[in-house]
Order: structure tokens, then sequence, then C-alpha cells
């Protein structure tokens, strides 16, 4: 691992992981949750995934996605070369 997010809830998430975006060319991420839930949106595909808590979401090089955690959701990001 290369570093990882603090931890996130839906209060505190950044705009910026609600709206498109992607992990850099060369940069793996893990969506780790916590707590709740966090529906990780590949934009492409059109393909929603619910990640519980205790459960992952790889999320591929230059993939646009976003995700939209529920209320009580408690997540980070870890970022692997």
């Amino acid at each position: 691992m290369v570093r990882s997010t603090r931890e996130f809830t839906a209060a505190t998430v950044p705009a910026g992981l609600l709206s498109a975006h992607q992990v850099a060319a060369g940069v793996w991420g893990v969506l780790r949750v916590f707590a709740g839930t966090v529906t990780f949106v590949a934009e492409e595909e059109g393909v929603s995934t619910v990640v519980e808590a205790g459960q992952t979401q790889a999320i591929k090089p230059d993939w646009p996605h976003h995700v939209e955690p529920d209320a009580d959701a408690r997540f980070i990001v870890e970022f692997h070369r």
C-alpha cells in the first residue's frame, strides 16, 4: 500500500468522490467499508455494486467511477502501486 485516505462518512466524504473520477494510471484503489454500505458505481459500464461493512471493492487504474455512501457508512480508500 502506498497511502490511504482518512476515514470518511456520508457527512465528510469529499464532493469529488461523489461524482465521476478515476485513480491515476498505474495505481489501484481499494474501497474498504467499515460500517454501513457504500454503493460503487462504474460509470462506463453503468454497473452499481453495494459494498457492505467488512467488504472491499477493487478500483482499476483509469476506471471512471463514483461512490454513494449510505447515512451510516464509514470507509477509506487505499492506493497501491
